[in-house]
């Protein structure tokens, strides 16, 4: 495969686990009962960081000349954990909702990982996704310290 279609496919995936991220936290912010309404902020603020995240790649993939995927990657690997974890938001205790917020952000960040050292990015693309994932490794280990703190 061309490196440049590489790249294409790559950010795609990331678009689409970002756009799955956005649907993971605004489920869970619509199923957040109040006593854990400081979550809804920071969920709020991850689901904006994701939007911001695809719209970048999106702008990234159209500069290449490629065109922007919606719906299920060809590969359909990357993203697919957040769907799930999706899913499963719906408990009501800190602890749990938690947990299933660091799973969805353990798919998101092995993602990147994987772009990161499979993707074959080289210039604007390898710059904007290592900011990327130090954000998304940034939000993970706020996750993970919520979630230790609740148990």
């Amino acid at each position: 495969m061309e490196t440049t279609e590489k790249a294409i496919d790559v950010l795609n995936d990331l678009i689409e686990i970002n756009n799955d991220r956005i649907a993971g936290f605004e489920k869970a912010i619509a199923d957040i009962k109040d006593e854990n309404i400081d979550l809804k902020e920071l969920f709020q603020t991850y689901a904006t960081q994701s939007r911001k995240f695809s719209q970048e790649l999106t702008a990234l993939t159209a500069a290449r000349g490629g065109d922007v995927e919606t719906g299920n990657s060809v590969s359909g690997t990357l993203h697919r954990a957040w769907i799930d974890v999706k899913s499963l938001f719906g408990g009501t205790d800190r602890a749990s909702i938690l947990s299933e917020a660091e799973r969805g952000e353990d798919a998101i960040k092995k993602a990147y990982t994987t772009a990161l050292t499979e993707g074959g990015l080289s210039g604007e693309p390898l710059e904007t996704v290592t900011a990327q994932a130090q954000d998304i490794q940034s939000a993970h280990d706020s996750i993970k310290a919520l979630r230790d703190a609740a148990k």
